[in-house]
């Protein structure tokens, strides 16, 4: 606790939930005069365990019952700790009574009247609130460095409370955004029936979450639970504007223009659809960040992801999304050339069966 006062200002209001409040009395044996008079350390635990405490030391039956035999000392002689210079020990080698004062001292000191468990070990809970622009993830990170550098090699640590939720909710987003992805691509790709198509798309989604996370930094903000989940908002959001080109280029490809000139006019012709979504999205972002109250910054949050991701992936679209399908899709087909050589083959089979039938017809005349 000191050392973490000292060494970290931004942890505030520090406390822990172990208190010494309760007097205790410590007994410290003097092992090298107990082995020259001859005394054992059981003997001495054994003692003190049936004059202070009490001790089980059989049982025995009346009419079918079972019953405890406890030997313990005379409770009202031991009213103060200097009751415990009239207890004598007997030593194994001579037999004689030897005062317990002679080999023990005693020290008074004062310990926790609870010892609490966190998942059935003894433990410690230490709390502190955060100062303004220091994030939980940091507070998180200099805790457990901290643990590692001061503490034992045998203590161990964990978190509870929202630093758990903390823990298992970073967990758990990079999970979901791992997901979302790959569910978004597995979908363009059933509808484009390519790969390259789904992965030319994609290709804005890192680049939106990188404006994401450079608008978080210039508002001083943290990446947190609500951060993370405007994350996964922004993976449909930045794919969006990259299906308007994509989907627009393969529908003139289709038509019979040449690859390039299809790409320039889909660029070119989607290029308000993509400014309109987009302004319309931010701005629909703008209340979140400017709102105030109860959850405000949780709102900001959001809207700030959101605004920045959705501007970043705006602007990346308009150049890599073309960039890439040219270098990547110029040996594509598109979802319309798998349904003409369909409905070519379809075509071509009932012709080659009539040829076939007549054919067979003038045969059998000529036999005939």
């Amino acid at each position: 606790m000191d050392h973490i006062r000292e060494d970290n200002p931004r942890l505030i209001g520090l406390d822990s939930d172990y208190r010494e409040t309760q007097p205790q009395l410590r007994v410290d044996i003097d092992y090298s005069r107990a082995a020259d008079l001859g005394v054992t350390v059981t003997e001495i635990g054994r003692t003190l365990e049936v004059l202070l405490g009490g001790r089980n030391v059989t049982r025995y039956l009346d009419n079918g019952q079972e019953y405890d035999v406890i030997v313990e000392g005379d409770r009202g002689s031991q009213a103060s700790p200097r009751a415990l210079d009239n207890i004598q020990v007997r030593s194994a080698r001579s037999g004689e009574l030897i005062p317990l004062a002679s080999l023990v001292s005693f020290s008074d000191f004062a310990g926790a009247s609870t010892l609490n468990r966190f998942n059935r070990l003894r433990a410690i809970t230490i709390e502190a609130n955060l100062a303004d622009g220091y994030s939980l993830g940091e507070a998180l990170d200099y805790l457990e460095a901290a643990a590692a550098e001061v503490l034992p090699g045998q203590a161990q640590t964990d978190v509870s409370g929202a630093s758990r939720d903390f823990r298992q909710a970073s967990g758990a987003t990079t999970f979901l955004l791992i997901l979302g992805a790959l569910v978004v691509f597995l979908v363009l790709a059933a509808q484009f029936e390519s790969f390259i198509h789904p992965f030319v798309i994609m290709l804005t989604v890192p680049l939106a979450m990188s404006g994401a996370m450079l608008g978080l930094f210039v508002t001083g903000q943290s990446l947190n639970i609500y951060s993370q989940v405007g994350l996964v908002m922004l993976i449909g959001l930045a794919a969006k504007n990259g299906i308007l080109i994509v989907e627009f280029a393969n529908q003139l490809r289709d038509e019979g223009l040449a690859f390039r000139d299809a790409l320039l006019d889909a660029a070119v012709t989607r290029l308000r659809p993509i400014l309109m979504t987009a302004v319309t999205t931010m701005a629909g972002s703008i209340p979140l960040i400017v709102s105030s109250g109860a959850g405000a910054e949780s709102r900001m949050v959001i809207g700030t992801v959101i605004l920045s991701g959705v501007a970043a992936a705006t602007l990346f679209t308009l150049f890599v999304v073309p960039v890439a399908y040219d270098l990547l899709a110029r040996h594509t087909g598109s979802p319309g050339d798998v349904k003409r050589r369909l409905e070519a083959e379809m075509s071509v089979g009932p012709a080659a069966r009539s040829d076939g039938t007549h054919h067979q017809d003038g045969t059998d005349s000529q036999k005939a």
